[in-house]
């Protein structure tokens, strides 16, 4: 299965969501896709995505995969060392205590304009996730996709966060990833290896 996690402001309706859904549906695996809208609380969305990591470790075949962009590839990382399944991030958060201060307040989602409040303590929430990640074990189980274009995050902080694990550094694009179309297949083939595809 792969678990999708998606940014701040995000939801299951973004446009790497729905590329790579649609990836998976043409190899025969739409089955396999799962993408949950998460809470604002980042305590709430990594109980959440641990929750769902476990059940899909308990199904027959076991296989598990975190994709996560934005904020939702630090949740995708801290789920990965607490399951030790693979982990694709894309132009992740790496400072999330860090970055997110600066969002606290009122927002509205990009997709469906719902209003939600990011509160203070939510920093909080974030800096005591960050500390159980400040190690990564395996790195080989992370594949690391950053934009030199990116307008919010600095691509250079990503490179050094995931060091000795494979990396795809493409040069310009933006945070949202523009023409990730392109991308799909290689994200797909790191998050499920050898997975045969259905007739």
């Amino acid at each position: 299965m792969i678990l999708y996690l998606h940014g701040f402001r995000s939801s299951p309706d973004s446009a790497k969501a729905r590329l790579l859904a649609a990836g998976l549906a043409r190899r025969g695996l739409a089955d396999q896709w799962c993408c949950p809208q998460l809470p604002a609380s980042p305590a709430a969305a990594l109980r959440l995505a641990l929750q769902i990591s476990r059940a899909a470790s308990d199904a027959p075949d076991g296989l598990l995969a975190v994709i996560g962009s934005s904020l939702g590839g630090f949740y995708a990382t801290w789920v990965a060392e607490q399951t030790g399944c693979r982990a694709i991030v894309l132009n992740p958060v790496v400072h999330a205590a860090r970055d997110l201060a600066t969002q606290v307040g009122q927002h509205r989602t990009f997709h469906d304009d719902q209003p939600f409040e990011f509160l203070p303590r939510y920093v909080d929430e974030l800096a005591e996730a960050e500390a159980g990640v400040s190690v990564l074990t395996r790195p080989e189980r992370y594949f690391l996709l950053a934009t030199t274009g990116d307008e919010v995050l600095d691509w250079r902080e990503m490179q050094a966060r995931y060091p000795a694990s494979p990396q795809l550094i493409v040069e310009g694009s933006d945070h949202g990833i523009s023409g990730f179309e392109q991308y799909v297949a290689t994200v797909l083939e790191f998050a499920l290896p050898g997975q045969q595809t259905r007739s």
